[in-house]
């Protein structure tokens, strides 16, 4: 897989859980910024910025977005597999999202840094939040 150009986004995330069958909450339909929304017959999974997230949900506080820049094609193999290979010999753990253009790779704020690091020593490139 050739070098990819990641960018970092601003926004701390978390990770919530609600029970399955549940519809999508309306404070998650309701606010600007990252929003994923995963149903399945489970739970229904939500990554949203914090702040967006009621207190009284399920949720695991304090991730980043890194996202692959621009549009992948679908015939595109190894993507995922380029990026989660150095992070998980760095020992950063990652939850991976995709969509229909791209992928996002979170990792905790912590192990942001050495995300970076080690995505950079792996031949790609990370550029800081826009604005």
């Amino acid at each position: 897989m050739k070098s990819l150009a990641l960018v970092a986004l601003p926004d701390r995330l978390a990770v919530a859980r609600l029970p399955a069958g549940l519809p999508p909450p309306g404070w998650a339909l309701a606010g600007d910024g990252f929003l994923a929304l995963t149903r399945t017959e489970d739970e229904v999974s939500i990554i949203a910025p914090e702040d967006a997230i009621p207190p009284r949900v399920e949720r695991e506080d304090g991730w980043r977005a890194l996202r692959v820049d621009g549009t992948l094609d679908f015939a595109l193999t190894g993507v995922l597999a380029s990026l989660a290979g150095p992070l998980a010999e760095a020992d950063v753990p990652i939850f991976a999202i995709s969509t229909y253009d791209t992928d996002y790779i979170l990792v905790r704020e912590d192990d942001l840094e050495r995300a970076v690091e080690a995505l950079a020593a792996a031949g790609h490139r990370v550029s800081p939040p826009p604005g």
